[in-house]
C-alpha cells in the first residue's frame, strides 16, 4: 500500500511541476507546429473514456445492483448532496464579482466520484469494496449526463452565446463515443486491459498533467493571476475542504441511521465524498470553459484532489487499524 501512496504523491508534486513550467516556458500557440498539444489533449479525453469503457466490468456491476440503498446514498452524496451545499451560498453571489468563483466550487460540486482511488481507500479501511467498485464505476457513467445538466444552468447565463449544441457534440464525439465503444470491445480487450493496467493509468495523468500545463499556460500568458488575489486562494480552500467535511458527515450520519453495517458506512461515507480529478479536467474542456476562466476552474478540483488523498489515506490506515483492533477483542 505505500507504493502506492508514493504513486500519488509523486503525481501531486508533478502537478506542481507542471504548474512551474507553464510559469517559466509557458506553451504559446506558435509552438503548435512542432506539436499540436491541444489536438493531442483532445484525442488523449477520447481515448481515456475508451480505455474507461474497456475497464468497466459488467458482471461486477450487476452482482452487487441489490445493495440499492448503498448505491441510492452515495449517488445522493455525489450528485445531490455536495451540489445542494454548493448551491445555498448562490442567492449571496449570483450578482456579485464572486459569480465565477462559486461557480467553479459549484463545478467541483458536479463531478463524478473517482474510480481507482475510491476502490483502494475502501480497501484498506475494510470496507464494502464489490460496492466501492460499482458506484465508483456508475458515478462516472451517470456524470457524463449530470455533470453538464448542473452546469448548464448556470454556464448558459455566464458564457458568451452558450452554444449548448457544441457542448453536447463535443459530450457525444470526445464522452460518450468512446465509452460505448470500449464497452462493446470490452470482451476482446478484457485481457490486455488487465495486463497493461498500470500504463494505462499512467496516461490517465499524463493526460491530466497536460491539461493542468496548457491551461495555466494561456493563464500566466494572459497575466489571468494579476487579477487573482491571494485572498481567492485561501476563500477555494476553505470552501472545498467544508464541502468535504459537510457531505462526508451527512452520509455518515444518513448511513447510521438506516443502520448500515460498518463495512457500508465506510464505502457510502468515502465514495459519496470524492470527486474526481480525471473528470474534472475533462469536462474543463469539454464544457466550453472560456480560455481565461479554465485556472479558476481548475484549482477547486486540484486543491480538493490533493487534500482527499491525504486525508482520505490518513483516514483509511486509521479504520483500519480501528477494525484490527475490534476482531482482535472479538476473538479474545
Amino acid at each position: 500500500m505505500a507504493t502506492i501512496f508514493s504513486k500519488q504523491n509523486v503525481f501531486l508534486l508533478l502537478l506542481i511541476v507542471m504548474v512551474l513550467l507553464a510559469k517559466l516556458i509557458p506553451f504559446h500557440e506558435s509552438y503548435n507546429q512542432y506539436f499540436n498539444l491541444a489536438g493531442f489533449i483532445d484525442w488523449g479525453i477520447a481515448v481515456i473514456f475508451l480505455l474507461y469503457g474497456l475497464k468497466l466490468n459488467l458482471k461486477e456491476v450487476v452482482k452487487d445492483v441489490s445493495n440499492w440503498k448503498l448505491h441510492l446514498l452515495i449517488q445522493s452524496g455525489t450528485f445531490i448532496i455536495f451540489p445542494l451545499l454548493a448551491l445555498i451560498f448562490y442567492p449571496f453571489v449570483k450578482d456579485s464579482e464572486y459569480f465565477n468563483l462559486w461557480l467553479s466550487v459549484f463545478f467541483l460540486a458536479s463531478l463524478p466520484s473517482t474510480v481507482s482511488s475510491s476502490v483502494v481507500m475502501v480497501s484498506i479501511a475494510k470496507g464494502n469494496v464489490t460496492s466501492a467498485i460499482f458506484n465508483a464505476s456508475i458515478s462516472g457513467i451517470i456524470g457524463i449526463i449530470m455533470t453538464p445538466l448542473l452546469m448548464s444552468f448556470f454556464l448558459t447565463a455566464n458564457s458568451e452565446g452558450g452554444n449548448q449544441t457544441e457542448i453536447i457534440e463535443q459530450l457525444l464525439l470526445k464522452v460518450l463515443l468512446p465509452i460505448i465503444l470500449g464497452i462493446l470491445l470490452n470482451p476482446f480487450f478484457k485481457k490486455w486491459v488487465t495486463k497493461y493496467a498500470n500504463i494505462i493509468s499512467e496516461f490517465d495523468r499524463l493526460i491530466i498533467l497536460l491539461i493542468v500545463y496548457e491551461s495555466f499556460s494561456t493563464a500566466f500568458l494572459e497575466n489571468v493571476f494579476v487579477s487573482v488575489p491571494a485572498l481567492v486562494f485561501v476563500v477555494l480552500a476553505f470552501s472545498v475542504i467544508f464541502l468535504f467535511f459537510t457531505t462526508y458527515f451527512i452520509l455518515k450520519l444518513i448511513a447510521t441511521k438506516l443502520k448500515f453495517k460498518p463495512k457500508d458506512i465506510i464505502t457510502a461515507t468515502f465514495c459519496g465524498s470524492k470527486k474526481s480529478l480525471v473528470h474534472g479536467s475533462l469536462f474543463l474542456l469539454v464544457l466550453g470553459i472560456p480560455n481565461d476562466q479554465k485556472v479558476l476552474f481548475l484549482l477547486p478540483v486540484m486543491i480538493y484532489h490533493s487534500f482527499q488523498l491525504f486525508y482520505v489515506s490518513w483516514l483509511a490506515s486509521y479504520l483500519s487499524k480501528k477494525s484490527a483492533v475490534v476482531e482482535v477483542q472479538e476473538i479474545i
